[in-house]
């Protein structure tokens, strides 16, 4: 009888301590929201014990925000569930008519694959493809085959005043280089036009270089940008310029988004084949793959890959890919946008929460239109943890204070390395959710989303961040 007694009242204890430190969290957190920040701002937060399988916290979960870049975390965990970790992104290489010697008479195809973070470097192994058949000239034209994709070059809810930057890409089927170009300026001698180079050094873009090389930095003030209000891939670099080597420098490069991806990616392969002394008689042109064409080459890359990029560098192009790799998986040629959301929906009713309550416009969270809740996200990441994907998708995540969009918040701070969270920002929304290891090794999921404030996001990030690190003393 007292063995019972004693063990009852060990376990009452244990109860009654654990809740103290439920209490103790919750105080904490409302302590953080009463701030007078939060007066005209709104702010969502649910907090889930994944091991004790309780809700710990809970504030305007159920309430419908703007999620930013959170939506990432469902679009990639419906590519993990429906594509699978092994799905490939293939970029492939055709040619039609024949080879007689060094000439191929006929024409050579790419066709795009969705392959998100396809670079200039991977060029070269379809250049290899192309020299293993002794081809140093080919008479007819280079095509692009980008019939996998519909003809929208964004997505439904992206603004005007986003363009040129690379966070609004244009999307199509055959990528490189996320669809940008980096631009930097380096003073000359003074009075000179600063010199302008380009990575990846191209002639598929125009250069208009209306520059000035000072001698002094409080002189320098210059503007580097894209004609996107004539939708040109014209680079205008205008202002001045410090005289010497400062291309480090923050304000003297720019990275520009670039029209027509797809005549990009034909341009720098065309210079490359250059290079590599394969010449094309013919132009540029955008084509459906003949049937009769024959196959040479493809460039596969695994979603696994893809989803670590997205997630850490909150990747937008690669979330609209799987996007429409989940439509033409699911609805065929060509893929539409709003049949790969269709996949998120269904991704949502198995969290057992109805679809219709929510409005899901992209898979990056770039559109203004999306709408949903911190109670989605948590009993998303409650149903990631028990996924056979929820390594690749855990380690997928920016960890405070070490890498990815995490990697300068929460340094010096409980929180850093403790934290693995997607991070989202637009003006005026702030959202951080993810997983949080606690200080006794107990694994939490949370959601935070901050919106309809006014000024900087780094001061609604400082709240997140505090709360964050409470989760992890917990």
């Amino acid at each position: 009888m007292l063995k019972n007694f004693l063990i009852t009242l060990f376990l009452f204890s244990l109860s009654a301590f654990a809740q103290s430190n439920v209490d103790k969290l919750q105080r904490q957190i409302n302590e953080v929201i009463s701030d007078s920040f939060f007066t005209h701002t709104q702010i969502a937060i649910d907090v889930y014990d994944l091991k004790g399988n309780k809700q710990l916290y809970e504030h305007n979960s159920k309430l419908l925000l703007n999620p930013a870049s959170n939506m990432k975390l469902l679009t990639t965990a419906a590519a993990l569930t429906y594509l699978g970790r092994d799905y490939i992104f293939q970029t492939s290489l055709y040619h039609t008519g024949v080879i007689e010697g060094d000439t191929l008479y006929g024409d050579l195809y790419v066709a795009g694959g969705f392959d998100p973070d396809f670079t200039t470097d991977d060029l070269d192994s379809l250049v290899k493809a192309v020299k293993s058949l002794g081809i140093k000239t080919i008479t007819g034209n280079l095509y692009a085959d980008i019939s996998l994709k519909d003809s929208l070059y964004w997505g439904k809810g992206w603004m005007w005043d986003d363009n040129p930057g690379p966070s609004a890409p244009y999307l199509s089927s055959l990528n490189i280089n996320d669809n940008s170009i980096e631009v930097f300026v380096e003073g000359t001698k003074v009075g000179y036009p600063a010199k302008v180079i380009l990575i990846p050094e191209t002639k598929y873009v125009d250069v208009v270089n209306h520059s000035t090389t000072v001698s002094s930095y409080s002189e320098s003030d210059v503007e580097i940008t894209r004609d996107w209000v004539n939708d040109k891939n014209k680079i205008i670099v205008e202002g001045k310029v410090k005289s010497g080597i400062i291309t480090d420098s923050s304000d003297q490069k720019e990275k520009l988004n670039l029209i027509e991806p797809y005549n990009y990616f034909l341009t720098l392969f065309r210079e490359h084949l250059v290079k590599n002394n394969v010449f094309i008689e013919g132009k540029n042109k955008v084509k459906q793959l003949p049937e009769n064409s024959v196959y040479l080459s493809s460039f596969n890359r695994k979603l696994d890959s893809v989803v670590v990029h997205l997630n850490k560098e909150s990747d937008n192009l690669s979330a609209e890919m799987l996007i429409y790799s989940l439509a033409l998986n699911d609805s065929g040629v060509p893929a539409i946008a709003e049949n790969g959301i269709q996949a998120l929906k269904k991704l949502i009713d198995s969290l057992n929460l109805n679809p219709e309550d929510y409005y899901l416009a992209d898979g990056s969270g770039a559109s203004r239109y999306n709408l949903i809740s911190t109670e989605l996200l948590i009993n998303l990441l409650r149903y990631m943890y028990k996924s056979p994907d929820y390594v690749l998708y855990f380690t997928s995540l920016p960890v405070a204070g070490i890498d990815g969009t995490l990697e300068k918040r929460m340094i010096d701070t409980p929180a850093e390395g403790n934290v693995h969270a997607k991070t989202g920002t637009l003006e005026g929304v702030s959202a951080l959710s993810g997983y949080v290891r606690t200080k006794n090794n107990n694994l939490l999921a949370f959601s935070i989303l901050v919106q309809n404030y006014v000024g900087k996001s780094s001061l609604a990030r400082s709240y997140i961040d505090r709360i964050c690190e409470m989760l992890t003393e917990y």
